[in-house]
């Protein structure tokens, strides 16, 4: 059965104003246009709707009885096609899950927790690891936002790149190389890698051996965390993103001085599904965390780590 639902706006026009000028003139039609809808109403309902007493029109039995409902079907059918837009944030109940490397929730974490709890006291969080394969997470609706230094494959997944950061290498504070490393004493060292895939190689390798050298690595560990403890407690060097170091240096003691070889500054890319384009507490979220990083990574003046978006 197809239903024409403008029958609705008709009938709703028609049994509020009692008469087809009236209703014309309130839907800005014609009369006998009007008049057509009104036949179509008598015929789709077996009811006349409106019946002539004398030179007005009084309403019929059935017509009295779902004029009500009428009218709460249009202004439920507006507000599907017409939603609203204002977020209430004292309100707002919802858990977001966010997806991003260890490192990058050390860093952000503390700084989204607070915002978040500030302006909207109802709302949690929940941080996963990055996952050790790719995953459909943010497909499938079971994650809002992913935070890494990879821009998304698939099509559906909008992204926009919130800044960039920097290597650094990270000792503990007696370590006997502190006051600065060249790029053969850096390599003499023994090193940690984080990888959540278990590799004991990474891109730094590859700029060592373009100067013809190597490096001993000692372990590869799945967290920056779990790094930093073994640094904090052995001659091993760390070389990871500065943003995750910072935390990680004051709570395990270390200290941090830069990459003696250049690598590319790795991006921090967020990404999430195109279903939440225009949710107004999605884009909400997704302010909050461009706030949190923007204000990280503005810590110390440093150029080229400025937010950019794509």
């Amino acid at each position: 059965m197809h239903l024409d639902l403008n029958l609705l706006t008709a009938l709703d026009a028609l049994l509020e104003e009692g008469s087809v000028a009236g209703a014309a003139q309130r839907l800005r039609l014609s009369s006998p246009a009007v008049s057509r809808n009104l036949g179509r109403l008598r015929r789709l309902t077996g009811d006349d709707i409106l019946v002539r007493t004398g030179r007005t029109m009084t309403p019929t039995p059935y017509a009295l009885a779902i004029r009500e409902q009428v009218g709460e079907l249009l202004r439920g059918a507006h507000a599907v096609l017409s939603p609203a837009r204002d977020l209430d944030l004292a309100a707002l109940d919802r858990v977001f899950t966010l997806q991003c490397h260890d490192a990058l929730t050390t860093a952000l974490a503390p700084p989204l927790l607070a915002g978040v709890a500030a302006a909207a006291p109802g709302v949690r969080l929940r941080f996963l690891a990055e996952a050790a394969v790719d995953t459909d997470e943010l497909r499938h609706g079971r994650v809002d936002l992913e935070i890494g230094a990879a821009v998304p494959a698939l099509p559906e997944i909008r992204h926009e790149t919130l800044g960039r950061d920097r290597f650094v290498v990270a000792m503990r504070r007696d370590h006997p190389y502190r006051g600065g490393l060249d790029l053969a004493s850096y390599a003499a060292q023994p090193h940690v890698l984080v990888s959540r895939r278990g590799r004991l190689t990474d891109p730094v390798d590859d700029a060592l051996d373009a100067h013809g050298l190597s490096r001993r690595v000692l372990a590869s560990v799945g967290t920056t965390a779990a790094a930093a403890l073994v640094v904090a407690r052995g001659d091993a060097l760390l070389t990871a993103p500065e943003l995750a170091c910072r935390p990680l240096a004051d709570a395990f003691g270390l200290v941090t001085t830069a990459l003696p070889v250049p690598l590319p500054a790795p991006p921090i890319v967020c990404g999430w599904h195109q279903r939440y384009d225009t949710d107004p507490a999605h884009a909400w979220l997704r302010a909050r965390v461009r706030t949190a990083l923007a204000a990280i990574l503005s810590i110390e003046d440093r150029p080229g780590d400025r937010p950019t978006g794509d």
